[in-house]
């Protein structure tokens, strides 16, 4: 186990052991950019998790209580979509073709069961409270995914979060393209349909 620290919105982070966190640097850095390292290996796929917080200052403590505002989950070498919950018991995705599902060209976003209230705590949106926020999973990988998804595409990081899905009909359509939800059986049964081949255009010969 350690701990880590981001900074701003990059993905650069500082390692600490537990022991030094506890000791020192937790009073360096903000409780909410302190992340919680556990790293496991399961099939032979190095699993990391990593815990972010958001305090309770509302507690009058002087140590405030932390809730989890994002977990993310990280593999070694990347891992086709079907495997994920095999290596996560903790994610249980929605088998529902209803899911709302959408994608871009580096992530597939999936939504899973009713908003709910509570989640405004953890979320830092402004106007957040005329929102409504759900359970989501993010899948991204590196390399993109490919214009046809099936269950062999490669991930490399999982996180799950708390969206608002109407932020994403509403602002994001541009962004987020609907897709059929990769754990529903209609996506097992039918998979979508590989793309058109692009014809190249014919280049001219020149005698010599």
């Amino acid at each position: 186990m350690a701990v880590r620290s981001r900074k701003a919105a990059l993905r650069v982070f500082s390692y600490y052991t537990f022991p030094d966190w506890e000791k020192y640097f937790k009073n360096l850095v903000s409780p909410g950019n302190g992340e919680d390292v556990y790293t496991y290996v399961r099939n032979g796929i190095q699993v990391r998790y990593s815990f972010s917080y958001i305090p309770d200052l509302n507690e009058g403590k002087t140590i405030p209580t932390l809730y989890v505002q994002r977990c993310e989950i990280e593999f070694s070498p990347a891992v086709p979509i079907e495997q994920i919950p095999s290596l996560v018991p903790e994610f249980i995705p929605p088998t529902e073709q209803t899911a709302p599902t959408f994608r871009s060209n580096l992530w597939i976003l999936i939504f899973k069961g009713p908003p709910s209230p509570e989640a405004n705590f953890i979320v830092k949106e402004q106007g957040k409270e005329k929102l409504s926020w759900s359970l989501a999973y993010q899948m991204f990988a590196i390399n993109g995914i490919p214009d046809t998804l099936s269950v062999e595409t490669p991930i490399d990081r999982l996180e799950i979060t708390t969206q608002s899905l109407q932020i994403v009909r509403t602002h994001q359509r541009l962004t987020h393209e609907p897709t059929l939800n990769p754990y529903s059986l209609e996506f097992q049964k039918h998979p979508p349909a590989p793309s058109p081949t692009i014809k190249s255009v014919p280049q001219p010969h020149y005698e010599d």
